[in-house]
C-alpha cells in the first residue's frame, strides 16, 4: 500500500428496512473518501442483493472480496445506512487483518415511517454487541451516528486513520537496542521473547561495534560529509569544538549504517557513561535528528519506551520525544516539569537549540567530554503521551493525553505538562459504554465511606476523605487526598473536589464543576455546571453556570470560556 490510504466499504442491510438507501450510501461514501483524500474499495454492486451484505452466505462473499484484494487496503468501514445484520457483519470482516470502523447513518425527524427509517442507531449497538460477542475488533467514535456530510464524519476519518496506521504499523516491525544494559539501568528491562511474541523484533549490539565502525569512517566521504553538513545546519553549534561536530557526524553515520543493515524501524542507545569516556560526546543531538527524520529513538537502552514512540509517531505523523517526568510544579498537582538530555526532535521546540557540553557528565567525568546536548523548549502544544512494559509475557501500556504548557520554571526545562480534562474523561466514558465495557471505582482504603452511598463508574476516592450518608456520585468525579462530603448531596459526573475541600449537607453540585483546595461549600447550596471554585474560597449561595468565584465570601470573577 502506499502513502494515500484506501479503505474497504460495508454495507450492512436489514430486510425490514428500506434497502433503497442502499445505492445512495454507496455513492456518497465513496466519494466522500475520495474528497477526503482516501480510496474506496467496494464489493460489486451486482454481487449481492441490494449492493449490500445480509446474510451469513452473502458476508462470506464479502470476505473472499477483502481476501483477493488483501494488501491493497489499510482498514474496513462497517457503513450502516440501515439497521443491519449481525451475523453477516461478522462473516464478512472477521478474518480482515486490519482495523475496523462502525459508522451509522443517523435518522431524519421527517422520516420516521417504517418505508424511510433507517434505525441505524439501534443497528450500531446490535452489530457492535455481535462483534465483541465473536471476539472480532472494531472501533467505535462518536458521536454514535454520523451523516458523512458532516465534519464530524472528517474528524472520524482522521481517527481512524490513525488507527490504522498503528495497528498496521505495530503488527511486524524491529527495534534496535545498541549497547548493553548495565546494573544502572534496571528500569528499562525487558523480555525480548515477549515482545517477539507480538511480532517485535529485537536487534541487539553491542557499543564496541558503534566504536571500530567509527574509526573506519572516511572523512572525505560522501556520508560523512553530507552528515556533518546536516548536523551544522540542524541547531547552534556556538562555541563547540569543532573534533566533537566531527565525532557526533562520524557516530552518525555509523547508526545510519547500522539501521539500513538491521532494517530497524525504532532504536534505543546506550547512551552514558561509555560514549562520553571512550568518545568524549553526548548523543543526544543525533536522537534528536533521528526522531524529526521520522525514526523513534530512545536514549538509556530504553527498548519498550521505542515501541511507545513508534506506536505515538505512527498515531500522529509528528516525533515522539522520551522525556522524564522529573519534578513537581509547586502545588499545582495537575502540572509537573519534564525534561531531558536533549533526544527532543528540533521540530518540536520553539526555536533552534544550542548544543552544549552535558553538565552532569561534565561533573561526573570532567568538562568537555559530553558535547553533543541539545538545549532548547518544547512549544506549547497539546500531546499525547505513553509507556510500556513487558510483564509476564505480556506487554503492558499506559496512556494519556496531556498539554505543554506556556508555563515557565527558573532554569533551563524543555516544558511543563498538564494532564487530564473532563472533556477526555467524558469521551472515553461514552466510547467504553459503547464497547460494554464496565469502568471500576478506585477507593482509597483510609477514605471513610457512609451508608446509602450511591456511585456511577470511573469515580476516584483519594486517602483520607470522608463521605458521610445518603450521597450519590455521578461517574467519573475525583475526590481528592482529606475532602469532606456532607450527608444528603448529589454530586454529578466529571466533577473534581480538590484536597481538603468541604461540602456540607445537602448540596448540589452539577457536571464538570472544579472546586478548589480547602474551599468550602455551605450546606442546602446548588453549584450549576462548569463552575469553578477557587482555592479557599467560601461559597454562601447558589453558583450560576460557568462562574469562577473566588474570595471570602465567594464572589464570581469571570465566565469561564
Amino acid at each position: 500500500m502506499g502513502d494515500k490510504q484506501t479503505f474497504a466499504l460495508f454495507f450492512g442491510n436489514r430486510g425490514f428496512f428500506p434497502e433503497s438507501l442502499i445505492a445512495g450510501a454507496r455513492k456518497e461514501m465513496s466519494e466522500k473518501l475520495e474528497e477526503l483524500g482516501y480510496g474506496a474499495l467496494m464489493l460489486a454492486a451486482d454481487a449481492t442483493r441490494h449492493g449490500a451484505v445480509e446474510t451469513p452466505a452473502e458476508g462470506a462473499k464479502y470476505a473472499a472480496f477483502l481476501k483477493a484484494n488483501e494488501g491493497k487496503f489499510d482498514g474496513v468501514i462497517i457503513c450502516l445506512p440501515n439497521f443491519g445484520d449481525e451475523t453477516g457483519a461478522v462473516a464478512a470482516v472477521q478474518d480482515a487483518g486490519v482495523p475496523v470502523l462502525v459508522q451509522a447513518y443517523p435518522d431524519e425527524l421527517d422520516k420516521m415511517d417504517i418505508s424511510v427509517r433507517r434505525d441505524a442507531f439501534c443497528g450500531k449497538f446490535s452489530v457492535m454487541d455481535v462483534l465483541y460477542q465473536y471476539g472480532v475488533p472494531f472501533t467505535a467514535l462518536t458521536p454514535h451516528t454520523v451523516n458523512p456530510a458532516s465534519d464530524s464524519f472528517k474528524d472520524n476519518m482522521a481517527t481512524f486513520s490513525r488507527v490504522c496506521n498503528v495497528v498496521n504499523g505495530m503488527k511486524r516491525f524491529t527495534v534496535g537496542a545498541i549497547g548493553a544494559r548495565t546494573t544502572a539501568f534496571k528500569t528499562v528491562r525487558f523480555d525480548e521473547l515477549t515482545l517477539q511474541k507480538y511480532g517485535i523484533t529485537t536487534e541487539s549490539l553491542d557499543l564496541s561495534e558503534v566504536f571500530l565502525r567509527m574509526k573506519e569512517v572516511d572523512e572525505g566521504s560522501d556520508p560523512y560529509k553530507k552528515k556533518k553538513e546536516f548536523l551544522s545546519n540542524y541547531t547552534s553549534w556556538k562555541g563547540v569544538p569543532d573534533e566533537k561536530l566531527e565525532s557526533l557526524s562520524k557516530m552518525g553515520v555509523v547508526i545510519d549504517g547500522l539501521i539500513d543493515e538491521f532494517q530497524m524501524d525504532a532504536l534505543s542507545l546506550r547512551c552514558w557513561l561509555e560514549l562520553e569516556k571512550e568518545i568524549g560526546v553526548s548523543p543526544c543531538v543525533l536522537l534528536s535528528e533521528l526522531n524529526d527524520r521520522g525514526m523513534p529513538s530512545a536514549c538509556e537502552l530504553d527498548v519498550c519506551n521505542a515501541v511507545a514512540m513508534r506506536a505515538l509517531h505512527l498515531a500522529s505523523g509528528k516525533p515522539a520525544a522520551c522525556l522524564d517526568w522529573n519534578n513537581n510544579f509547586g502545588e499545582e498537582d495537575d502540572k509537573c516539569i519534564l525534561f531531558h538530555c536533549g533526544p527532543v526532535a528540533q521540530s518540536l521546540m520553539t526555536a533552534k537549540g544550542q548544543i552544549v557540553d552535558h553538565p552532569m557528565f561534565a561533573k561526573a567525568l570532567g568538562a568537555g567530554c559530553g558535547y553533543g546536548c541539545n538545549t532548547g523548549r518544547i512549544a506549547p502544544a497539546p500531546f499525547t503521551y505513553a509507556s510500556s512494559k513487558t510483564e509476564n509475557g505480556k506487554l503492558l501500556w499506559y496512556i494519556g493525553e496531556g498539554e505543554f504548557t506556556e508555563s515557565v520554571s527558573r532554569g533551563n526545562v524543555c516544558g511543563i505538562i498538564a494532564i487530564g480534562s473532563p472533556k477526555v474523561r467524558r469521551e472515553k466514558l461514552l466510547l467504553f459504554r459503547q464497547l460494554g465495557i464496565e469502568i471500576i471505582n478506585l477507593i482509597s482504603r483510609s477514605a471513610e465511606i457512609g451508608p446509602e452511598i450511591k456511585m456511577g463508574q470511573g469515580n476516584i476516592i483519594c486517602p483520607g476523605v470522608v463521605i458521610r450518608r445518603s450521597v450519590s456520585l455521578g461517574n467519573c468525579v475525583t475526590v481528592r487526598c482529606c475532602a469532606s462530603l456532607g450527608h444528603d448531596r448529589r454530586i454529578e459526573d466529571y466533577v473534581n473536589i480538590s484536597d481538603q475541600a468541604t461540602l456540607r449537607g445537602r448540596v448540589t453540585v452539577k457536571s464538570g464543576t472544579l472546586i478548589g483546595l480547602n474551599a468550602t461549600i455551605l450546606p442546602d447550596l446548588i453549584v450549576e455546571g462548569g463552575v469553578i471554585v477557587g482555592a479557599g474560597a467560601v461559597v454562601t449561595k447558589n453558583v450560576p453556570p460557568g462562574e469562577i468565584v473566588v474570595g471570602v465570601p465567594a464572589r464570581p470573577l469571570k465566565k469561564k470560556t
